[in-house]
């Protein structure tokens, strides 16, 4: 299928004029989340179309989620052999083949691939910068400034993303620093980093530059990782600085400078005591990301306050549109800013719209990967009424998103933190536990370490949160969300017997230490 193709879709193109495409759905945004929305939207018959004025997989394939962890892989491997008594491993991180095995994690920054899968999935693409000109009207400029208007029958899905925010520090625009999509698509190692932040991102790729043989410095205003529990933050500063990262806690930059074009840069900060300089060779500003809402035209269907992202309810519809055919999912709603979470929410609307304007499946609806949403009367229904835990809800948003930081220890958790958790008004019980101590730890490393801490819901007995400090932790996420969204009552999840001898013996543990 030809790119700017209309499969399914009408023209009213005329010659020597831009035209109007016709769809049921449009979608703006190519990544992963404007992907799942488009998929599951089409699955009951309904013509799709994705608008995308960069590369089709968006951030997480080419500069995010996907490259990120491919620089950080190399040395979690190189630690963990080191770790494993009688292997004699004297190596270090070579740069080039890493950043080579990037280059083809992320298809050499090339959609085609990606493409090809929206051909297979019936799901039409045009090339260019998407924004609303009006209720279900959507404008698209390709590259040679083109404009052409296409307008939904049902529905448009926002799904934009988020950009990165720079603090407003004098010298800092001039001196042009990375940001993530820089620091993860580097040809070529720096001698030194500068980092500025405290984040997944600060942290990760702090990880990653020291392990690529870089000289990093982490200025950081607070503590590390700071919606995690307190001690997974400690406990990835104590690993930076083991790593030889030069952490500076309560840093805030004060100016910036670099001497001449691509030269080296020198930021000045505040610690509390007075002024001080750092100077690299490079420096990557890692402060936050802010909801993609700007130059989308949201103000031609009135809306206005959207600079904390575009407010939905569970099934995704964007509130204060009337006629429920606006929505949005992703970093774009400002709900949560992970990728996973945002394919959720794109799975929800996309099913609300396969149900709400699809046809049923005896009238042409379609599958896709045999998981039909038929539109019929019940799910029609359902989608309207956006019951909690339903399909048509994106109810883990409020109480289990889940969250995996690829630093070494890793830190994974689901759900609420100690503090979230009586903010809330529950009354909780904090149960921990030393990863090292079970005996999985013990055959799998000298120095295996961690930690791990359950937050119970007193009056329910449940689990309302977890966190996992340790080598691969990441892995064991998945049974404590199943934990935290099925509600498992404790006495339940007593007769989960966990294998031995392996880490996930902690569940154990866990509820012996609690009492059971």
């Amino acid at each position: 299928m030809a790119e700017n193709s209309s499969p399914q879709g009408e023209s009213t193109r005329q010659a020597g004029d831009a035209g109007t495409l016709h769809y049921d759905v449009v979608v703006i945004g190519a990544g992963p989340v404007g992907e799942n929305v488009a998929d599951r939207a089409g699955r009951t018959g309904l013509s799709t179309v994705i608008v995308e004025a960069e590369l089709v997989g968006g951030e997480c394939s080419y500069w995010a989620c996907m490259p990120s962890k491919t620089l950080l892989r190399p040395g979690a491997a190189l630690a963990a052999a080191k770790d494993v008594p009688g292997l004699t491993v004297s190596a270090t991180v070579d740069p080039g083949p890493v950043l080579a095995w990037r280059d083809e994690v992320t298809s050499g920054w090339d959609d085609a691939g990606q493409v090809e899968w929206l051909d297979s999935a019936g799901i039409a693409l045009l090339r260019g910068h998407g924004r609303l000109v009006g209720p279900r009207r959507v404008e698209v400029t390709d590259p040679d400034g083109t404009r052409t208007v296409v307008e939904a029958r049902y529905a448009v899905a926002v799904a934009t993303g988020s950009v990165p925010v720079l603090p407003e520090v004098p010298g800092l625009v001039e001196a042009a620093p990375w940001g993530s999509r820089e620091a993860t698509a580097a040809e070529e190692v720096p001698s030194s980093v500068v980092v500025v932040g405290g984040g997944v991102v600060a942290c990760e790729m702090a990880t990653a530059y020291a392990d690529l043989g870089a000289h990093v410095t982490l200025l950081v205003r607070h503590g590390l990782l700071g919606a995690a529990e307190p001690f997974a933050g400690e406990a990835v500063k104590t690993s930076l600085e083991e790593l030889g990262v030069d952490v500076r806690l309560g840093a805030s930059p004060v100016r910036v400078s670099r001497d001449g074009v691509g030269g080296p840069v020198t930021v000045t900060y505040d610690d509390g005591s007075g002024e001080h300089d750092v100077t690299a060779a490079e420096l990557l500003v890692a402060t936050g990301r802010v909801p993609r809402t700007q130059d989308v035209g949201l103000g031609s269907v009135g809306l206005t306050e959207v600079g904390r992202g575009l407010e939905v309810d569970d099934a995704m519809r964007v509130r204060g549109v009337e006629g429920g055919w606006l929505f949005a999912a992703g970093d774009v709603t400002g709900r949560v800013a992970t990728t996973h979470q945002g394919k959720y929410q794109a799975r929800v609307a996309g099913d609300v719209i396969a149900a709400t304007f699809g046809a049923s499946s005896e009238d042409g609806g379609k599958s896709g990967d045999g998981v039909p949403v038929p539109a019929t009367d019940e799910n029609r229904a359902g989608a309207q009424a956006t019951e909690p835990w339903s399909r048509f809800a994106a109810s883990a948003d409020h109480a289990a998103q889940t969250q995996v930081v690829f630093t070494r220890p890793q830190v994974a958790w689901v759900g609420l933190s100690e503090r979230k958790a009586r903010d809330a008004g529950l009354d909780v019980r904090v149960v921990e536990y030393d990863l090292g101590a079970v005996a999985g730890a013990h055959v799998t490393g000298k120095s295996f370490a961690g930690r791990v801490s359950a937050v119970v819901d007193e009056a329910r007995r449940v689990l309302v949160g977890v966190t996992f400090v340790g080598p691969e932790v990441g892995e064991m996420l998945h049974a404590a969300t199943v934990a935290v969204v099925g509600e498992v009552p404790l006495e339940r999840l007593w007769h989960a017997v966990p294998a031995y001898p392996t880490v996930s013996e902690v569940w154990l543990r866990l509820l012996e230490t609690y009492g059971l």
